[in-house]
């Protein structure tokens, strides 16, 4: 004899809608609680739900709910994270303005994105809503449905924040950063430069997700150029800003630094999360592995700066990210006992952040 609750899973693929949506609505909990309720019958019940990501609206969001949470259960991740059909749906869907369900399909694509393979999705193409002005790129759309849509702007119903945290997940696959660095022909504009002016937005996921990308990005050593050049990517001072406060500087560092860095207000105030703040200090520790790096990050005193962050920033992982950034910098580049080669920072120093599952 079936339970009560195998019998309500049983009722997700009824044909009446009403029971499809009671069903999907009351099972929302146990996603989370009882996540093994969904894996009967060789995974039966995901199958079904994954067809009903295209249900009417009300029910849809129950079952996009549903299928978030389940990503955190590594046998349904990878049903869903490989199922084509189901990804190219969940791509289709995303980008159509009147989309009500955007956000939550941002946050499953995050949560898929811990599936290895989904880094593939570099190579997808579909067309493009007219009103998006992409080409038919898929990782294009989504950058530009993360910058057009943020504050609701090209879908009232969504922000897009969480497409941050798919595009910090992505980028640990070297294809995906090769993509991100380089210049599109739809719009002559180089990817990781769309989402640098978010580093001091408001939302902290889309700060916490965009510095992440970043630093990921920051991985590809032959790309460093580009980072450091006021004509590419120009990255320094949307690395900088973040980590710095109201602090005063004396007036030869000061007139040193980068012009945006210079005569800040006395508001002015760094990132609350110090977990972000660890993160620009890792990016620029990354752009020092290059000799012109390190004496580029020299001729604009960064080390006042790192130096401020150290001393009024109470977190150790700030600090000893401080630590290893001052002996790169202050280091006698002469000195052979020294080596040419920085330390580099672990991929998976932000584990703790980009490998959650998102739950809802």
């Amino acid at each position: 004899m079936p339970t009560e609750l195998e019998e309500l899973v049983g009722f997700i693929a009824d044909p009446k809608p009403e029971i499809r949506a009671l069903a999907t609505e009351h099972l929302v909990p146990y996603s989370t609680s009882q996540p093994n309720i969904f894996k009967a019958d060789n995974l039966k019940p995901v199958k079904n739900l994954k067809l009903l990501v295209k249900d009417h609206p009300k029910i849809a969001e129950h079952v996009i709910t549903i299928l978030i949470n389940l990503a955190a259960d590594r046998e349904i991740l990878e049903s869903l994270a490989t199922d084509e059909r189901f990804l190219d749906e969940i791509l289709r869907q995303i980008i159509v303005a009147a989309e009500p369900n955007a956000n939550l399909l941002s946050m499953l694509l995050a949560n898929l994105a811990k599936w290895d393979s989904l880094k593939r999705i570099v190579e997808k193409k579909q067309s493009s809503p007219s009103e998006l002005g992409s080409n038919d790129l898929v990782m294009n759309q989504l950058v530009d449905l993360f910058v057009k849509g943020a504050d609701g702007t090209y879908n009232k119903n969504a922000d897009f924040d969480h497409l941050a945290y798919l595009f910090a997940d992505l980028t640990k696959h070297a294809e995906i950063r090769h993509y991100f660095v380089q210049k599109q022909e739809y719009d002559g504009v180089i990817p990781i430069t769309k989402l640098k002016v978010f580093t001091e937005y408001k939302s902290d996921i889309r700060r916490k997700g965009v510095a992440s990308t970043i630093k990921n990005v920051a991985f590809e050593v032959p790309a460093h150029p580009l980072f450091l050049s006021e004509d590419e990517i120009n990255i320094l001072p949307y690395v900088l800003l973040p980590i710095m406060g109201n602090e005063e500087y004396d007036e030869e560092e000061m007139m040193s630094m980068l012009p945006d860095l210079q005569l800040l207000p006395p508001d002015k105030e760094r990132d609350s999360d110090p977990n972000i703040i660890q993160t620009h200090v890792e990016t620029l520790l990354l752009l020092s592995t290059t000799r012109e790096g390190r004496d580029q990050m020299r001729d604009v005193k960064v080390y006042p700066i790192i130096r401020e962050t150290h001393l009024r920033v109470d977190n150790e992982g700030v600090r000893d990210a401080c630590e290893r950034l001052v002996q790169v910098l202050m280091r006698d580049e002469a000195d052979p006992d020294k080596g040419g080669r920085v330390e580099e920072v672990g991929e998976d120093n932000n584990e703790d952040d980009d490998d959650q599952i998102i739950e809802v």
